[in-house]
């Protein structure tokens, strides 16, 4: 989403911290540049003007003039102005009322509502175990109902039954009363949107709000209608009275503007954001963030959370235990590439790497993308049991069978096997040194050593294979690391350097560069890596079953 804002701000930034010194006119000429990316971004021109005038304010103070580093202290003032911008903490959909608390859900018609409403149910019911219905007063879109029902069957939640010939008051009234009776926890009201904001629709959410008394009116918006989105939140604020935002299509390819005005604009808090169209593309909203995302400084905290809820527990022990044997077998391959896209694909994890969302165009040139995950399954998919098993017996024949029913040619299944072949090595020399992997110390490892974190934090592991092991410099197990100890590593990545990083340490695990990409950079489990993708270990993050 802010990919092309990331990149102008990138190239502003970058071009202040190789300054020894600045002097006023040179943050001068980078703050007309700080604007005009932000007004290309599609950001409201007073918020603009607002965020430049207090970033003028404070970075031509004396402070910043004399500081030992100027330029990392103006990326410090523009990160902090940003998250002043976006609402300086997360705001969590509130459920602090008498059962059962009524959601309403408002929006124009396309921008997601009858999705949203599920993947909020889902949320709800999953992470806080709360008894959810949910309740579609859409009566005009054809269908509507009955694709709420359907959602609902999905992610497991109770929907309020159809009745044919009732008003959306109606419903409402229903749901509400139907909930009291049944015990729900929350009630979820899918309201009826328009292609544009008209009269009649207002009475109806004013007489739908009437009847419920709703706890949080959250409206619902589509992040790719840039300018149009504020002004719609700003509408609906004023006539019915919005607790706060929701905006969906947040992975599309906007400018991102929307999402950086609407908070500054109308004062309420974006609450969550949709990133796609699964049942589980839903996040909370939290500002610092995503201002780390757009200055580059990637999201660790956010990964470790990814790896929690997608990293299946009993698989990963599983997998510990087979890696202290020293065996890998294509079977474990597949579900390592599974895992990974669960996580949001290469894309995903490597836009929340410091210093790695400048890489995404190296590494779509070198053919390094999702799709190459999805032809890797397809080819173990192809295989038969036996082959899976052992690799060895692949000769020429079966590689023509396989290439065949996979829509893959030799050379791409050459390629697996030789990065199955490096990452099996991998295994051998951990299962060797009787330690079980983790996910996000395998992939994080080569962090903690630029950091010098070895052992210094509590449940530091010392490294994979000891000190100046594998790994060296041993990373501290993340799952069991709270919130404020995740902060405090996120802001101990930034001092040491990463956030403006042009490429990763060279500690991360796996041998050998990436073709394409500058400084030989070192990725797990890439072809011609010769290293494995990051392990499941029994002590990594993982949900319970």
């Amino acid at each position: 989403m802010f990919e092309s804002l990331q990149e102008r701000l990138g190239s502003i930034l970058n071009g202040l911290t190789g300054r020894g010194a600045l002097s006023e006119a040179d943050v001068s000429a980078a703050l007309r540049e700080v604007r005009r990316a932000l007004l290309e971004a599609d950001v409201a021109l007073e918020v603009v003007r607002s965020f430049t005038d207090k970033l003028r304010e404070k970075a031509v103070g004396a402070a910043v003039l004399k500081s030992i580093k100027p330029g990392q202290m103006v990326v410090k003032i523009v990160h902090d102005e940003l998250v002043g911008m976006l609402g300086a903490e997360g705001v969590a959909i509130d459920l602090n009322a008498p059962a059962p608390v009524v959601i309403m859900m408002v929006g124009l018609q396309g921008s997601g509502k009858t999705t949203t409403s599920a993947k909020i149910a889902k949320r709800l019911t999953e992470r806080q175990n709360k008894k959810v219905l949910m309740a579609s007063l859409d009566t005009r879109r054809p269908a509507a109902q009955e694709q709420l029902r359907q959602l609902g069957e999905q992610v497991k939640v109770a929907t309020l039954p159809i009745v044919e010939g009732q008003t959306p008051v109606d419903i409402a009234r229903r749901a509400v009363q139907a909930a009291k009776l049944g015990g729900h926890d929350v009630v979820i009201l899918d309201t009826a949107g328009r292609t544009h904001i008209d009269e009649p629709l207002m009475v109806e959410m004013a007489d739908i709000k009437k009847v419920s008394s709703p706890h949080e009116i959250l409206l619902v918006a589509d992040s790719l209608t840039g300018q149009d989105a504020v002004n719609l939140a700003k509408s609906f604020d004023e006539r019915v009275g919005i607790t706060g935002l929701v905006l969906t299509r947040m992975d599309g390819d906007g400018r991102g503007g929307a999402a950086l005005s609407m908070r500054a604009v109308t004062g309420k808090p974006i609450k969550l954001i949709g990133t796609g169209e699964k049942m589980d593309g839903l996040e909370e909203f939290h500002p610092k963030r995503i201002a780390d995302r757009i200055l580059g400084m990637g999201d660790i905290i956010s990964l470790v959370e990814k790896a929690a809820e997608n990293i299946d527990a009993e698989q990963a022990a599983a997998m510990a235990k087979k890696m202290q044997s020293g065996k890998f077998d294509l079977n474990d391959l597949a579900g390592q590439l599974q895992q990974m896209s669960k996580m949001g694909g290469m894309g995903g994890i490597m836009g929340m790497m410091p210093g790695m969302g400048k890489m995404k165009d190296q590494m779509a040139a070198a053919g390094l993308d999702d799709k190459m995950f999805g032809r890797q399954l397809a080819i173990i998919s192809s295989m038969t049991k036996a082959e899976r098993a052992n690799p060895d017996i692949l000769k020429h024949s079966r590689k023509k069978r396989i290439a065949a029913g996979s829509g893959t040619d030799a050379a791409e299944i050459n390629k697996l096997l030789k990065m199955h072949r490096g990452m099996a090595d991998m295994m051998k020399a951990m299962g060797g040194k009787g330690k079980g992997g983790g996910l996000m110390r395998g992939m994080m490892g080569g962090l903690a050593q630029k950091m010098g974190l070895g052992g210094m934090m509590p449940g530091g592991m010392g490294g994979m294979g000891g000190p100046g092991g594998m790994m060296g410099g041993g990373m501290p197990d993340l799952s069991k690391m709270d919130p404020k100890q995740l902060e405090a590593l996120q802001k101990q990545a930034q001092a040491a350097g990463l956030g403006g990083m042009k490429g990763l340490p060279g500690g991360l695990p796996g041998g050998g560069g990436l073709p394409g990409l500058p400084g030989g950079m070192k990725l797990p489990g890439l072809p011609g890596s010769g290293g494995g993708l990051p392990m499941l270990g029994k002590n990594g993050p993982g949900k319970k079953k």
